[in-house]
């Protein structure tokens, strides 16, 4: 670490002073040996420790070792005087540290165009004083017995303290973890002051024109939107590929972890905090600061109408970031911790944004134990559920929907975006409903409905969720919500007289998909995968096999329901009752069965177009059996014949559920 090249980090003896007095005020004073000093004194041996940036010979002063005066105050210095007044409380003017924390989290403070910013200097100083690293020692004393990594590094040089804020999820000291909490409020608020940021970004923010990395630039707050021009440009990277500007390997990896270090607190994103500043107050104003919690309550709210648009395209940026790296997610790296180590969903933690860092991958890895039938602890179930619906609600967060389905979503589904609208024009477009798909964006349209698994609870599908309730409440209200069962429910009533058209629809477009990969369908997953790995050799549930690809198993699996005893190998009975369940369903259309609809493409337009009703089309190439070709024949021939015995035991399964 010693090697980076980094700022130094030594910071604010004065804040550890606050974190302390709240429980503690006379405690021994670090550094000051056993002396017990009243509140007041002990705010005044503190406020005469800090350096005084004073104007630019007060700053040089500083580097040579100069003293400052022990009295000097941020607040009766000309440049912030009148924004101290305006902005923060009476009681914190005397206080330098809260008055720049004030003044952090103030908007409307005044931008200076001198070459000695007051403010600036005075956080480079506290970064850089080499006096405070001796705080830090004494007051994380456990914490440095339990980070060797932290304790072996080179005093006098601020590398401890990069370590300390590294690892500050890490801390359970109380005090230590305050101190450095405060700490790192100050840090991000500049990204110079973060441990070897600029010169890992350096070129990449010229390159870019992200904005000023010299040392003489003044806005207090632009600093922040210098990071959220890198994190688009990250993001705009996986979405064009080549297209986009290459960001260095190095600088990808800072922003990632910047991004990784403000999960917990929505105030050490600077851009995102003040582009939501208002937006907070409006949806989340009682939502307690911390774990993560103020960005889910602003996730929950993004496609509000009341919501401004600058705070959710800030918003969706720090989505695309967890898309490409979950730990990103302060509520969702800390609830699956546990489980993703129990199930080997992160052997690689020595790449951050490796293909195991992605959304997708820990959905799927997760997945695969819940549907194996493996205990996922419920915290870690209710995390994964709210970004499983965050994917299906905003296409955007795939980076691959939007590069391989960019033409697709401009000529069929542009002014779709918000509550999952667009994904679902994407799948009535691949249906054959409205055009034609490439097959690059069809297989992204299926990576995401697998991540996001909305078959095992349709309330994931917030479009399908909306469209469907008024028949969900109606038919299929004697199944507990979000069971599997109710998308086999609704699919029993699609040509009913309680099925509304938008419920039909969107139905049909999710089936489609569920249609292509059994292990979609989580009753059948559950009932078969046994037989499915005993007699078509399936690899498992987040695997794929170009030997027996996902849309190959039920083939198998229907092969080999209605084998005689000296044919062997048959299905159990269970698994044999699911595949008839699935058929009747894929009777009602044609294009619920991948089979025949791939078989009969040719015979269904020449002999069927005009039958568009309920089981016309199958109806119509069991009247033209004879006239199809051989592929076709084979297909509806074998269909015909199990019709039958089919309905007859698909029937009883429902009187049974019924029940």
């Amino acid at each position: 670490m010693a090697a980076c090249g980094r700022v130094q980090l030594l910071l604010l003896l004065l804040l550890l002073s606050l974190c302390l007095l709240t429980v503690q005020a006379l405690k021994p004073l670090p550094g000051f040996g056993n002396v017990h000093l009243p509140a007041a004194a002990m705010h005044q041996q503190f406020r005469a420790a800090l350096p005084n940036p004073g104007n630019n010979a007060a700053a040089a002063a500083a580097s040579s070792g100069s003293r400052r005066p022990t009295g000097w105050k941020l607040a009766e210095e000309q440049a912030c005087r009148d924004d101290v007044t305006r902005l923060c409380p009476k009681h914190s003017w005397t206080n330098n540290l809260s008055v720049l924390e004030c003044l952090q989290d103030k908007k409307e403070v005044s931008s200076t165009s001198n070459d000695d910013d007051l403010l600036w200097n005075y956080k480079l100083n506290l970064t850089t004083d080499p006096k405070f690293e001796s705080v830090a020692l004494e007051v994380c004393t456990s914490t440095m017995l339990e980070l060797k990594e932290c304790a072996d590094e080179e005093r006098g040089k601020g590398y401890l303290m990069s370590c300390l804020v590294d690892h500050r999820a890490n801390i359970t000291e109380r005090q230590c973890h305050q101190y450095i909490t405060k700490m790192t409020s100050i840090i991000f608020s500049d990204y110079r002051l973060i441990c070897g940021f600029m010169d890992k970004c350096r070129e990449d923010i010229n390159t870019l024109q992200c904005g000023s990395i010299a040392v003489g630039e003044k806005d207090l707050h632009s600093q922040g939107e210098v990071i959220a021009c890198l994190e688009r440009a990250l993001v705009r990277e996986a979405e064009q590929k080549d297209k986009a500007h290459q960001i260095k390997d190095e600088c990808k990896k800072a922003i990632m972890r910047v991004a990784e270090l403000s999960a917990d607190d929505f105030h050490l994103d600077r851009y995102l905090y003040f582009s939501c500043r208002d937006d907070r107050e409006r949806f989340c104003e009682h939502t307690q600061v911390g774990e993560g919690r103020v960005y889910k309550c602003l996730f929950n709210h993004k496609f509000e109408e009341a919501m401004s648009e600058k705070c959710r395209n800030a918003l969706t940026t720090r989505q695309k970031l967890i898309a490409q790296d979950y730990k990103v997610s302060y509520s969702l790296a800390k609830a699956c911790k546990a489980d993703l180590r129990k199930y080997h969903c992160n052997p690689d933690t020595s790449m951050p944004r490796a293909r195991e860092a992605r959304l997708s991958f820990l959905l799927l890895c997760l997945e695969s134990a819940v549907h194996r039938g493996r205990t996922v602890t419920g915290d870690c179930q209710g995390e994964m559920l709210d970004y499983r619906r965050m994917l299906m609600e905003d296409f955007s967060l795939s980076p691959e929907i939007v590069l391989h389905c960019r033409g697709e979503i401009e000529a069929h589904c542009s002014g779709l975006h918000r509550k999952g609208r667009t994904l679902h024009c994407l799948m009535r477009v691949t249906r054959g409903d409205k055009g034609t798909v490439d097959n690059l964006c069809q297989t992204a349209l299926q990576t995401l409905i697998q991540s996001a698994d909305p078959g095992a609870d349709y309330r994931i599908d917030r479009a399908l969720n909306e469209a469907c309730e008024s028949v969900i409440q109606t038919a299929c209200k004697h199944i507990r919500s979000g069971d599997p069962m109710i998308l086999s429910c609704l699919m029993e009533h699609l040509y009913t007289e309680k099925m509304v058209q938008d419920c039909e629809h969107s139905l049909l477009e999710l089936q489609y998909f569920i249609s292509r990969d059994w292990k979609l369908d989580p009753i059948l997953y559950r009932k078969c995968q046994n037989d499915a790995s005993r007699l078509c050799y399936t690899p498992g549930w987040n695997e794929s096999s170009e030997l027996m690809p996902p849309g190959a198993v039920f083939s198998c699996l229907y092969r080999h329901a209605y084998r005689t005893e000296e044919q062997g190998r048959r299905l159990t009975r269970d698994c044999k009752v699911e595949v008839q369940r699935i058929l009747h369903q894929r009777a009602l259309d044609v294009k619920l069965d991948p089979e025949l609809q791939k078989r009969c493409m040719t015979d269904l337009g020449k002999w069927c177009s005009e039958k568009t009703d309920t089981g016309q089309e199958l109806e119509c190439l069991q009247d033209h059996l004879e006239e199809l070709v051989s592929n076709c024949r084979d297909v509806v021939g074998n269909l015909t014949e199990l019709e039958s015995e089919v309905y007859l035991t698909f029937k009883n399964l429902i009187i049974k559920y019924l029940i």
